[in-house]
């Protein structure tokens, strides 16, 4: 089947990761797979040409107005969208049109329901929840989205808690199914790394080392953990904390582990390229995850329990929907930094029970969470004569 995998993001960080994912799978199910990125935003390349480049520097600089001028930029992007859709299908027409949704964009519904072409949305984002950028057109943009939701084929949700608030606003939405996110099982194998090389050239040689990648922002709880769990590392003498990336709150993190004279316990060596995330969590014995939200899936979760790597993570819906407290991960009361810490500390002591739940973590991404999984379920909402 020919598909075209139509989006509107940068293309970049975890954006990028579940893109190459998907396309990716659903290549190896011998499907012809198109993507149509946003201009200067190409997922699938390493390197960005001068151009490319170029256009990405413009696009950044687009997220950064005001949000009223930045959402009627979204606005228009529904003409460029029919204009390379048209262009595009002269050619060759798809049969089916994956898209990762985005806010005000409704073009490719349209365009779809126009040549009778299957369309199915993947909703990682919504109108209906707190966003980092607060949306100054919230009722035009629930409109819009109430609208896209009801006429697509088929919606991916990456979690029950989307698709429960969706269900609830916008009334009799498309056939949809839940996937939360997944990982490429073959790069996150822990069989890949020399584990005591890697250890040794990062000074955590007869450390046991509780991780943590992601952005240190505020909604994440780093800054937080970190500080509730500066006090404690005086009892627990061989235990290491790796913290993978950055964001607002690294420096402020940085400079409290200075001044508690921790530098030598708390290794932070700021964000790295994506194909070195697995060598570092090849390091870790467990990892923490401090704080989540209600409705995302955290690619960090999956990417983690690949490498046989369990977690310490808060009990929102999404987490819990792939975390089983003390079979593949651990689960803590959200909003309880001291129960996160407190379980992390316990663990410290207890090789034998990272083990086994690290194990049974690998054992369900390997049956349920690779990207694989993912797109066998996305071609289950498409029609059976499109997907001939």
């Amino acid at each position: 089947m020919r598909i075209l995998y139509h989006h509107r993001t940068r293309g970049r960080h975890v954006e990028g990761v579940h893109i190459r994912g998907i396309v990716g799978a659903l290549r190896e199910l011998d499907h012809h797979v198109d993507v149509m990125s946003f201009p200067g935003a190409d997922p699938e390349r390493e390197t960005d040409t001068a151009a490319s480049s170029g256009r990405g520097r413009i696009a950044g600089l687009v997220t950064r107005l005001p949000g009223i001028v930045f959402e009627a930029f979204e606005l228009l992007y529904n003409a460029v969208t029919l204009l390379r859709m048209g262009r595009a299908w002269r050619h060759a027409a798809p049969e089916l049109i994956y898209e990762r949704y985005s806010l005000f964009l409704f073009a490719t519904v349209w365009l779809a329901r126009q040549r009778g072409i299957p369309l199915v949305l993947e909703i990682n984002d919504s109108a209906l929840v707190d966003r980092v950028r607060p949306l100054t057109m919230k009722a035009l943009a629930r409109r819009i989205e109430g609208w896209c939701l009801r006429n697509a084929t088929g919606l991916v949700f990456i979690s029950s808690y989307f698709r429960d608030i969706a269900g609830q606003a916008y009334g009799d939405i498309a056939p949809s199914v839940v996937s939360p996110n997944a990982v490429d099982l073959p790069r996150f194998d822990p069989a890949r790394f020399d584990r005591d090389r890697l250890r040794a050239e990062r000074g955590l040689t007869g450390r046991t080392v509780c991780g943590h990648i992601g952005a240190f922002a505020h909604w994440h709880g780093m800054d937080s953990f970190v500080e509730a769990i500066a006090n404690r590392l005086d009892g627990v003498p061989d235990l290491a904390l790796v913290f993978v990336g950055d964001g607002k709150t690294l420096p402020a993190v940085r400079e409290l582990i200075a001044a508690r004279g921790l530098s030598d316990r708390v290794l932070l060596p700021g964000r790295v390229p994506h194909e070195e995330v697995a060598s570092w969590i090849a390091c870790m014995d467990y990892a923490v995850l401090p704080n989540s939200n209600h409705y995302g899936s955290p690619m960090k979760l999956f990417e983690f329990m690949g490498m046989g790597v369990a977690v310490v993570a808060p009990d929102y819906a999404p987490v819990a929907e792939v975390i089983v407290d003390g079979h593949t991960g651990w689960l803590f009361p959200r909003g309880d930094a001291t129960a996160c810490v407190e379980r992390v500390l316990e663990l410290a002591q207890r090789a034998d029970e990272r083990k086994r739940v690290g194990h049974a973590a690998r054992a369900y991404i390997a049956s349920e969470r690779q990207w694989r999984n993912n797109a066998e379920q996305l071609l289950t909402l498409v029609p059976t004569g499109a997907s001939a």
